[in-house]
């Protein structure tokens, strides 16, 4: 769930006249919590089968869930370093942005096969009498909510991929300027009564080359989806 939240926080309507800063702090927050959480239960599953001299990883479930830990571990790492903290030069944030996006919802979808996976095994292992496949209460139950996961999981992409959920980029294009100073030029302009027409022109460069670059680093930056 706070994988999913931190996937959509971009995408949620009510969030696009916050500032990008926030929602970054937001988005990388939420991935922290989650990879508490992942570490938390991890630590609990081989406390438990080491307390029942159960085998450690012997299931493709097993080794499907620490592949999604291991590659969390890294998704988030590199996030903070080169999306978060503000070293990062911008053509390394563009180049990198794709396989940022890429690799956050497959291990987003890659955690819910391991959850689906997970309560299969669990059911099969603990279900003796009446057995799994006389379709129990609990069976039922169970593969209710493994469909409700599927449906969830699927939603979440679904956001994730659609191009009128992203943040507008209009709501993000601040030219860069100094304190003080009026947006894109346009008041500059009107008060230059007494310029001449080449002062005016240059200002009307400056404006649109700022107003390039920001976008620029608008779209290496700030619509990642970790």
């Amino acid at each position: 769930f706070c994988l999913s939240s931190a996937i959509i926080v971009y995408r949620l309507p009510w969030t696009w006249k916050c500032s990008k800063l926030l929602m970054k702090f937001i988005h990388a927050g939420l991935n922290t919590i989650a990879m508490i959480l992942a570490i938390v239960s991890m630590v609990a599953v081989f406390d438990y089968h080491n307390a029942r001299n159960i085998p450690n990883m012997y299931s493709l479930h097993s080794w499907i869930g620490l592949t999604a830990v291991i590659f969390y571990s890294l998704q988030l790492f590199l996030g903070f370093a080169v999306f978060l903290l503000p070293f990062a030069p911008v053509p390394l944030r563009a180049a990198l942005m794709p396989i940022h996006v890429y690799s956050g919802l497959t291990i987003f979808a890659t955690v819910i096969a391991t959850a689906l996976m997970g309560i299969t095994e669990k059911l099969i292992f603990s279900l003796k009498n009446p057995a799994y496949s006389a379709s129990p209460p609990e069976a039922t139950f169970v593969n209710s909510l493994g469909l409700l996961l599927v449906v969830f999981g699927a939603f979440i992409l679904w956001m994730a991929s659609r191009p009128h959920w992203k943040r507008p980029p209009e709501e993000n294009a601040k030219v860069l300027q100094p304190i003080g100073g009026t947006p894109e030029g346009t008041e500059a302009e009107s008060t230059m009564a007494g310029g001449s027409n080449a002062d005016k022109s240059d200002l009307r460069i400056n404006s649109e080359a700022a107003r390039k670059q920001n976008l620029k680093l608008d779209e290496a930056g700030q619509r990642s989806t970790m």
